[in-house]
């Protein structure tokens, strides 16, 4: 196909095009520019006119638990926490993920085209995440990565389950310890693996399901996805993350903006701080949540913190994700900003910005049109295209703008 005559947000740069195009191939952007360089449209391409309307790189929510938590279900739905044990890293999202969840639908219809789903934040080490398109009825062929990050949490999710069961961890440094000991085993490990493959003389240890499933993470193949509200918890987070030199990014980080001079400062060689801000359209359900502020994802910008936006459904539906970017607009977040907070900036922290995250040649066909300004609340989504095909229509035919 191809898209004509319609106002482009790249989320590269240049960051907008006025009156452009877009051509696909297969799955595929193969071409993008204004129309004053578009001589003639290529014979056999279905042609959208789309003339004022707004296209957007499909939209990106870095951490959701969609399809592991069902849709209006009870118990027999929620896959979401493991908590029989503290530790359970070797948990994978893709054993649990159901797409044909509802709410998959919900997610592709407002235009969020991709997602990182996996278990939630009641034990120390949840499990491993994975990053998938939204569209399909298979999970293996909706998979971008898995896993994508292994999920840690620190703060009073872990201390208040355990602490009913009379077990640790019942405080903040116990969670700490139990995340301390299983990264020093599987170190251990690893260099035991090393040792046995550099000398035939040497046996490899035990198979231990837990250890394999950190390697990727202490090989800085992926990185830890950290839940932390507190500011003495994005510390905790990140000084972990310095012992074992791993990557991170920082999940919720809600009192960021509290520490977000002293956070940009931890920063070494260049490195990115990663943060998921969100959920935006929630109340201060519990006592960490007691600094939350909109204005979080400005003041982290402001710093020179990677900011990407999340719904964390199921706490808000994931159909609200740019309305959570338009209420982070409305407390000062450039228009920009909040765009990448939702496209390249997610796709960046889960190492997938080759593929998505941005409307680029060579990238996957992941678009989402608008029939205006997106940041209008009144603006409706009319079309959204995955991999190069047509998901969502809204009804009355294609996209007709004014």
């Amino acid at each position: 196909m191809i898209i004509i005559n319609a106002t482009i947000f790249t989320s590269e740069q240049p960051e907008i095009i006025q009156n452009g195009f877009i051509e696909i191939s297969d799955s595929k952007i193969i071409r993008i520019g204004t129309m004053d360089t578009l001589a003639t449209i290529p014979k056999g391409k279905d042609v959208y006119d789309i003339s004022g309307c707004y296209v957007l790189p499909g939209l990106i929510d870095v951490h959701t638990h969609l399809g592991i938590i069902g849709d209006s279900l009870g118990f027999e739905g929620d896959d979401v926490n493991e908590i029989t044990d503290p530790s359970t890293p070797h948990l994978r999202a893709l054993d649990a993920v159901n797409p044909m969840d509802i709410c998959f639908r919900d997610a592709y219809s407002a235009g969020v085209t991709a997602v990182v789903t996996g278990p939630g934040s009641s034990n120390a080490i949840s499990g491993q995440m994975l990053a998938m398109k939204t569209y399909g009825n298979c999970i293996d062929d909706m998979i971008l990565k898995a896993p994508v990050a292994i999920k840690f949490a620190l703060g009073e999710n872990p201390k208040s389950e355990y602490h009913f069961k009379n077990l640790a961890p019942e405080t903040r440094m116990a969670t700490a310890a139990i995340i301390r000991e299983a990264l020093k085993k599987a170190k251990h490990y690893m260099e035991a693996l090393d040792a046995a493959q550099q000398d035939e003389e040497l046996d490899e240890p035990e198979f231990d399901f837990k250890c394999e499933a950190l390697l990727p993470l202490l090989k800085r193949e992926i990185p830890a996805h950290f839940h932390a509200h507190r500011a003495d918890d994005i510390f905790t987070a990140v000084r972990i993350a310095k012992e074992f030199s791993i990557k991170y990014s920082l999940v919720h980080c809600t009192e960021g903006h509290l520490v977000a001079k002293e956070l940009n400062a931890k920063k070494e060689n260049g490195e990115t701080i990663s943060a998921f801000v969100g959920p935006i359209l929630c109340d201060r359900g519990k006592p960490e949540l007691k600094n939350l502020e909109t204005m979080n994802a400005k003041v982290l910008a402001e710093n020179e913190i990677s900011v990407s936006i999340i719904t964390d459904h199921s706490e808000v539906p994931i159909q609200y994700l740019m309305l959570s970017a338009m209420i982070a607009v409305k407390d000062g977040l450039p228009k920009s900003e909040a765009i990448r907070a939702i496209t390249i900036n997610p796709a960046k922290a889960i190492g997938l910005d080759h593929k998505i995250g941005s409307i680029k040649v060579g990238k996957d066909a992941d678009l989402v049109i608008y029939d205006g300004d997106p940041f209008d609340f009144y603006s409706k989504v009319k079309q959204v295209i995955i991999d190069g095909q047509e998901v969502y229509l809204a009804k009355g035919g294609e996209a007709k703008c004014e």
